[in-house]
C-alpha cells in the first residue's frame, strides 16, 4: 500500500460524515490486504529460505570436492522455471547481475543521514479545503 493511500485511509477515518458501516467496510478490506500480504511474504520467506540453502550446500559441496557441486543451486533454479536455457540468456544474466552490483555498491556508497530532532509535516497543495 502506497503513503498516499495511507493518506487517504486516514483522512476519510478522520472525516466526520463517514458512518459506521464505511468504517466497518474499510477495516475489513484492510485485514484482507493485511493477510495477503502476509502470506506474500511466507511464500517469498520460503523461496528465499530454500535457494538461500540451496547456495550452501553448493558452496559446502565445493569445498569437499563433490563430483558436480551446482547440482542443489541448478535443482532449485530448476524448480522455479530459472535456469538460463541459451546463450543469450546467460549474456543477459550476467550482464544484469553487473548492473544489479554497480547499483547496490551506489546505493550503499551514498546513504542519506537521517536528520535529528522533530520532523516537520508540511501540507502543500491548493486542492485542499480547510475547515469553516
Amino acid at each position: 500500500m502506497t503513503r498516499s493511500e495511507f493518506d487517504d485511509i486516514r483522512s476519510f477515518l478522520a472525516d466526520e460524515a463517514t458512518h459506521a458501516g464505511d468504517l466497518l467496510r474499510v477495516a475489513r478490506t484492510l485485514i484482507d490486504d493485511l493477510e495477503h500480504a502476509r502470506m506474500r511474504e511466507a511464500v517469498l520467506r520460503t523461496h528465499y529460505l530454500r535457494l538461500l540453502t540451496a547456495a550452501r550446500a553448493t558452496v559446502a559441496a565445493e569445498t569437499v570436492g563433490a563430483p558436480d557441486p551446482l547440482a542443489f543451486l541448478k535443482h532449485e533454479l530448476a524448480e522455479r522455471g530459472q535456469l538460463p536455457e541459451d546463450g543469450e540468456a546467460v549474456h543477459r544474466i550476467l550482464s544484469d547481475a553487473r548492473t544489479a552490483a554497480a547499483l547496490l555498491a551506489c546505493l550503499e556508497a551514498s546513504v542519506p543521514q537521517r536528520r535529528r530532532g522533530m520532523r516537520l509535516r508540511r501540507c502543500v497543495g491548493t486542492g485542499r479545503a480547510l475547515p469553516r
